[in-house]
């Protein structure tokens, strides 16, 4: 996780892009984070009783202050996470613009609302859960945590947070700018840690809910753990093995550009990114790998701080950066032609050239791979590359390239994702929209603008302004009155 421990109790972090610490500190003790859940939830009593314009005023508070220092947190992001400059810009601005998604969400899906007629009323309301915990990941470690957080804490709840340990220092900002809102005490805490801290935290009996972002692996470990706990909610934002299909298209360069910017943004470290390229068999897609593996050759992958800004950074640590070189050669191994190989620089461990390796077996081990490395599969035809794209246990994104309407809504109502783009990258995602996906990539519970449904649960009430007695009784109960 290119972190050390310099002794018995300091951790250092360390950055994949140069080997500068970013975070030095302690992991939370058992004894910490019991304390820091019990002052999270003595704190939800008051803070659940906070009006919601209240609320409102203290995340936007929270905006702003990611605004005013948007480039030393895009710069920690980098430095942590090893993505260009540019991209961890865009990562704090998406992390400003989801504050007004959450109050814009809240207030149209989670609003109070009653009809009736004369005196007899029934009304629908919305009540936090208490406190929840929210494991955030490293590839988004800014975004991601607060797309959980921010719709939390505006229904009500308080949060216990911890960063993943590969992005401490981001987590760090983010109680930093929580707490410059001079919010009520505890609202939001921040306990640091790995796979053991998660767990004292998820476990605490006055743990009400759990959001999640990372990888199937964790994911259900976290499942496993909640068994037996239904009143504990759990909403697990997982990976996926996306398909990304080629139809027929006229423009090929924006075909290339849009599958680049699908399966090597991030250096492949995003759950949406694009893992698998199904071509499908037109006499227009000729030639058409090829072509493709010129244009990723051309990808400029370099330092993510230098002032000639490349597409593509570091991965988040040289093991991440061993693990997807270790795929390529077991794919090698197997048949598998090598068109662009992935290679490390001998300057930094950490930092890959993209990788598309065109497959001879089409059902692979179907495995989320974190990195630059695509595979390629050519498919019979168009119901071919769905079925195709369809051999996954995950869920999450799916991509169709085709200047043909009827085969998107063909595909839209066949293919299995919660994410379904036509000719936009698969990392494509707007604000205003759910985000979530199905088999092994969530548990139902999307995330986006549909966050604010599980941080609160609905209370249905029929209401008499004045108690009276029926007028029509049940049998048995007429003689009586």
């Amino acid at each position: 996780m290119n972190a050390t421990q310099s002794n018995e109790n300091v951790i250092e972090r360390r950055s994949p892009v140069d080997n500068s610490v970013t975070w030095s500190g302690t992991w939370a003790t058992s004894h910490e984070i019991a304390c820091a859940v019990q002052r999270a939830s003595l704190s939800f009593k008051s803070w659940s009783r906070t009006t919601l314009e209240k609320r409102i005023e203290l995340v936007k508070k929270y905006a702003s202050f990611l605004q005013a220092h948007r480039a030393a947190i895009a710069r920690t992001i980098t430095l942590e996470s090893g993505k260009p400059l540019w991209e961890s810009d865009l990562e704090v601005l998406s992390a400003i613009a989801k504050v007004d998604n959450a109050i814009e969400a809240i207030r149209k899906r989670r609003w109070t609302t009653s009809e009736g007629a004369g005196s007899t009323y029934s009304a629908i309301r919305f009540n936090p859960l208490g406190m929840i915990v929210v494991l955030g990941p490293y590839n988004l470690p800014l975004h991601l945590p607060g797309a959980h957080i921010v719709p939390a804490l505006l229904a009500g709840n308080t949060v216990l947070f911890k960063p993943s340990e590969k992005a401490p220092a981001v987590g760090d900002w983010i109680l930093r700018a929580w707490q410059s809102t001079d919010p009520p005490d505890y609202t939001l805490g921040c306990i640091h840690g790995a796979v053991d801290q998660a767990k004292w935290a998820v476990g605490a009996q006055e743990t009400a809910g759990v959001l999640f972002t990372g990888s199937y692996a964790a994911g259900k470990q976290l499942h496993h753990q909640l068994a037996g706990r239904p009143e504990c909610l759990l909403a697990l934002e997982m990976g996926g093995n996306n398909p990304i299909v080629i139809d027929r298209v006229k423009s090929r360069p924006a075909a290339i550009a849009t599958i680049i910017q699908s399966a090597y943004i991030t250096s492949g470290q995003r759950c949406t990114c694009a893992r698998r390229l199904i071509v499908v068999n037109h006499s227009e897609n000729q030639g058409f790998l090829e072509e493709l593996s010129r244009s990723i050759a051309k990808i400029h992958v370099g330092n993510p701080l230098a002032e000639s800004q490349p597409f593509m950074g570091t991965l988040v640590s040289c093991q991440s950066a061993a693990n997807i070189l270790a795929v390529q050669e077991e794919l090698r191994a197997n048949g598998a032609m090598v068109l662009n190989e992935a290679k490390a620089s001998e300057a930094c461990g950490a930092m890959l050239t993209p990788g598309l390796i065109v497959l001879n077996d089409r059902t692979p081990s179907d495995e989320e791979h974190f990195g630059p490395l695509v595979t390629a599969t050519l498919a019979e035809d168009f119901d071919d590359a769905i079925e195709v794209a369809n051999r996954t246990k995950y869920g999450l994104a799916a991509g169709l390239l085709s200047d043909d309407p009827s085969a998107y809504y063909h595909f839209i109502n066949r293919v299995r994702a919660g994410i379904v783009n036509w000719n936009s990258p698969t990392t494509g995602a707007s604000g205003r929209l759910p985000f979530g996906g199905t088999g092994a990539s969530g548990n139902h519970r999307p995330s986006g603008y549909f966050a604010a449904d599980y941080c609160s649960y609905p209370v249905a009430s029929i209401e008499n302004h004045q108690l009276h007695l029926p007028g029509n009784l049940p049998p048995g109960l007429q003689e009586i009155f």
